[in-house]
This record gives structure tokens, C-alpha cells and sequence, in this order.
């Protein structure tokens, strides 16, 4: 039986503030790619390193006090301190490696070691929500290269991409949301099932031409649609290109960061890859980092012939030229090309859980969103959209990209709710990594800054610290595991608003 997090008021802790850390934690699992092996997304993002971990997380949750602090070391807890009621709750660290060796060659002897884990950026500080934790993101890359490119529309274009995993599966109902016809490659046929189940993805097919039928239909008509396609992306990619076939918008979400666990190479099945994993697993990067080149250089193919291409974040650039495509990062990376002037005004992915597990709870703020931030185009537009179109995975939760300033008033008026029984149950905050201030990633959140600071990750470090003395209840510093070994820094923290005037 699967592990899901629970409803309701009944408290398993001595607090709502450790209650709501323990539903988060429980939440990630519910809504995880891989529960058994604690994974939740992107092949070896996980939630705790082994299960007497887990375990032992769980067993600290139910019996700290609120003027105590849970260290975890890379999803293993190491000690409870004797700290006091401002103290954060649960402070961790995950996957950090001295610099000289901040690389995916020894961050793999250390976890094959258990030594280590990769936390990702909501994985490992239980911060998860299904696939809609990035579905805003990717809608507004989709609306910024609509207003940049497509008059403002992207009605009867075409959208390439591909992953359907517990990151990418966002793409096909964003893709949707934008009005667009959206194909997504993806070489595991259970993620594009689970995909369907959860409303995230409308159809799927083995076969291209059909994929492609149903896809130009669909921009003939003016239709927006999502198309699931089973097979490997560099083979699509390059059969789509020497078929004169150009997309309008072409991207991939892939866990293309990992090319041992991540990426999967051509011409192989899935239980083979399994176990050539464990016996050649040199074998199994190189395989991967050859096919994974040949699908970046169909991407620049595309974008030479006047597709919108750009890298979705998953290090797929840096691969491919450690892989001898020389000009892979003509290809933008999509927070500098479409986010950067959201971030640059701080405003970024905030999101909320309704702990009680009650929808209307998410109901009632979003009535209090539509109402109180009227004259904001992104938000409003937002959570109309998200309302229609966004199923509930695990524990209802809501995301929006808010600025300073908004986040205050709302978390305020949350808090209050909860204080006056509006809402069922206490809700939690927490903020993506991927937030302004929150991560160094000179390929992708800091690339090509103005002042040339790029890779000083000092900013990350400092958030945590103010996050810590600023009465969050749990804070996580990460850096990167996997193929993203020295490659980022970030920082994410959780507050519950409880009702109480502590919390507020």
C-alpha cells in the first residue's frame, strides 16, 4: 500500500507547524514517479535517502517540540536540537560537494555509497505538488513566446517537446492552456499513462503518423490538443527534421541532466537499460550523451529554420557540448530568453497546500486572489486557467508567480482565514528554488547576468540564512546531484499558516 498524506484536522504531532511538515513530506510520496525507491521525480530526486530514513524523519516529526530543530544531512536526519519557538523546524542540506569535486563522477560514488542523495528542488524539502508545481512556469514561457513571436496567440501552432515525467508531464496540459496542439515525446509508455490519469495529457500513440495527423488536425480546426508520442526523442527529432517538418516551438524537459538514470539512449529497451545500468554504466553515458547530441543537433536544425527553440532547464546544452555539438548553447535558455523580467521585478513561483485536504480551501483563495488582485494580468489570468483546467494531485494545492510584496498580503489573509475558520485546516507556503535571490545556476537561472556574476553562489547561501532567522519552519540548501553535480546552488524554505499570531 502506497504512502499518501493525511486529511483532516486530527494531529499525529505536537503541533500543526510539525503536522504540516510531516503531510508535505507524506505528499511528495503520494504524488512521487517512484515511491518504492523514494523517488519523485527526475530519475533520483528523492524525498529521503533510504527508507529507515524515512522512517526516522517520521518518527522525529511526530514527537519534536516546537522549540527543537530536525538536521537532516542529505535526506538522512542526524540529530534534534534544543533550539526555540522561532527556530525553524526542520533545517537541511542536500547533495553539496566541495567545489574541486562537484561532479557527477563523485556525487555517484557517494550515493552509490548511500552517502549522499539529489534532493532536486521540492523533492528533497517535501515541497512537491504534483505536476503543477512547474505548470505555471512552462504556461508562461508559453505566453511570453506567444506575445514575443505569435501576435499574442499560439492558437493553430505547433509545440515539440518531450518528457512526461513528474516535471516535464506539465508541458502537454500547459501547452494546451495556451491554446496550442502540443506533441510530447516520451520513451516510457507508464509516465504518458499516468499522465492520462491525471488529466495532464489528452491522448497517446506509438505511431508518428498518427501523432502528426492528430496534431496538424488540430491546428487546422484551431484546437487545442496534447498528444503523448512513445518513442525516443533523438529519433523523432531527427525523423521530424528530414521529413521537412518544422514545428513552431521546439523544446525538450527530459531528464537529460542524468545521462546514467535521466536520459535514455536510442535502440534500447527499458529493462535492457536497467540492467546495463548496473553492469556497464559508463557504457550507458556515453550511449545516452550520443543520442542526446544528435537530438540538439535536430534542435538547431529547427531553430535554423525559424523554430522558437530554447533549453527548458535540464542542463540538455551543457550534455550536448560536452558531447561535441560546439554551438549548443546558440540554443537560449528559457529564464533568460522568456523569465528573467519576472524574476528581475522578483516575482516568481509561490505556491500553497491545503493540509486539511479540503478543495474548497484552495477554492476559497482563489475567490480571494480574483478579488484582491484584480488588476494583476498574471495572476488573474492564472488561476482562472488553473481552476478550469488543473486536477488536484495528492493534497489540493494552488501555484501562482507573486511578487514580494503580494506574497505578504496573501499569506497574511491566509493566515487569518485559517484564525477565523474560513478555511478547514491550516495551509503551507513554501517557494520554488527557481525563485529570484534562491538559486545560482550560471546555465540556466543566473546565465549571461549583466554585472558578470554568474556563477558566484553566494546569494542562495545568504537567502537560506535570512530565511532561518526570519522564523521559517523548515529551510534546505541544495546543490546539484547527478549530471547537475557543480552546476547549482539553491535555497528553499515552507511556513504554515496556522491561524496564530506567530505565524503571522
Amino acid at each position: 500500500m502506497g504512502i499518501s498524506a493525511q486529511r483532516g484536522n486530527k494531529l499525529r504531532t505536537k503541533g500543526w507547524r510539525q503536522e504540516a511538515l510531516l503531510r508535505l513530506l507524506e505528499n511528495n510520496l503520494e504524488n512521487a514517479e517512484d515511491p518504492e525507491n523514494l523517488v519523485v521525480y527526475g530519475s533520483i530526486g528523492k524525498v529521503a535517502r533510504d527508507w529507515p530514513s524515512y522512517h526516522a524523519i517520521v518518527r522525529s516529526l511526530k514527537n519534536i517540540d516546537e522549540d527543537e530543530t530536525l538536521i537532516i544531512q542529505s535526506g538522512k536526519p542526524i540529530g534534534i536540537l534544543k533550539t526555540h519557538k522561532d527556530a525553524p523546524l526542520v533545517i537541511m542540506a542536500t547533495s553539496n560537494l566541495v567545489g574541486h569535486w562537484a561532479n557527477s563522477e563523485t556525487f555517484y560514488q557517494l550515493y552509490d555509497k548511500n552517502l549522499t542523495m539529489w534532493g532536486g528542488l521540492t523533492a528533497g524539502d517535501w515541497q512537491y505538488i504534483g505536476s503543477q508545481g512547474v505548470i505555471q512556469g512552462t504556461y508562461e514561457i508559453f505566453q511570453s513566446i506567444a506575445r514575443k513571436y505569435f501576435n499574442g496567440s499560439l492558437s493553430g501552432k505547433f509545440i515539440l517537446t518531450a518528457g512526461l515525467g513528474g516535471m516535464s508531464g506539465s508541458q502537454p496540459l500547459a501547452g494546451v492552456m495556451a491554446g496550442a496542439a502540443i506533441l510530447t515525446v516520451e520513451v516510457d509508455e507508464k509516465k504518458a499513462d499516468k499522465r492520462i490519469a491525471t488529466g495532464f495529457l489528452q491522448k497517446k500513440t506509438h505511431l508518428l503518423d498518427e501523432a502528426l495527423r492528430w496534431i496538424k488536425k488540430a491546428q487546422l480546426e484551431n484546437t487545442p490538443l496534447s498528444v503523448g508520442l512513445i518513442a525516443n526523442a533523438a529519433s523523432v527529432y531527427s525523423q521530424l527534421f528530414e521529413r521537412g517538418i518544422i514545428p513552431d516551438i521546439v523544446s525538450d524537459q527530459t531528464a537529460a541532466h542524468d545521462l546514467l538514470y535521466g536520459y535514455v539512449p536510442e535502440n534500447i529497451e527499458l529493462l535492457e537499460l536497467e540492467q546495463l545500468r548496473k553492469n556497464d554504466p559508463n557504457q550507458v553515458i556515453q550511449r545516452a550523451g550520443k543520442s542526446l547530441a544528435k537530438e540538439v543537433n535536430a534542435l538547431l536544425n529547427f531553430q535554423s529554420q525559424g523554430a522558437v527553440v530554447f533549453d527548458n532547464g535540464n542542463n540538455i546544452r551543457t550534455q550536448a557540448k560536452a558531447f561535441g555539438v560546439e554551438k549548443a548553447f546558440d540554443i537560449p535558455i528559457f529564464t533568460e530568453a522568456f523569465l528573467r523580467p519576472l524574476f528581475e521585478r522578483a516575482i516568481g513561483p509561490f505556491r500553497w497546500v491545503a493540509l486539511s485536504g479540503d478543495t474548497h480551501d484552495i477554492e476559497i483563495i482563489d475567490h480571494y486572489l480574483l478579488d484582491v488582485f484584480s488588476e494583476n494580468e498574471i495572476v488573474n489570468n492564472w488561476i482562472k486557467l488553473a481552476a478550469k483546467y488543473v486536477p488536484v494531485q495528492g493534497l489540493p494545492a494552488r501555484i501562482a508567480w507573486l511578487g514580494h510584496g503580494e506574497r505578504t498580503k496573501l499569506a497574511l489573509a491566509v493566515n487569518q482565514f485559517v484564525a477565523d475558520g474560513v478555511l478547514s485546516g491550516p495551509v503551507a507556503f513554501t517557494r520554488d528554488h527557481l525563485d529570484a535571490g534562491a538559486m545560482t545556476h550560471p546555465n540556466i537561472m543566473t546565465e549571461n547576468l549583466k554585472d558578470g556574476s554568474d556563477a558566484i553562489s553566494d546569494w542562495p547561501l545568504i537567502n537560506a540564512m535570512v530565511a532561518s532567522s526570519s522564523k521559517s519552519d523548515l529551510v534546505a540548501i541544495h546543490a546539484g546531484g547527478g549530471g547537475y553535480a557543480g552546476y547549482m546552488q539553491s535555497a528553499g524554505l515552507t511556513i504554515v499558516a496556522d491561524g496564530t499570531d506567530a505565524a503571522a
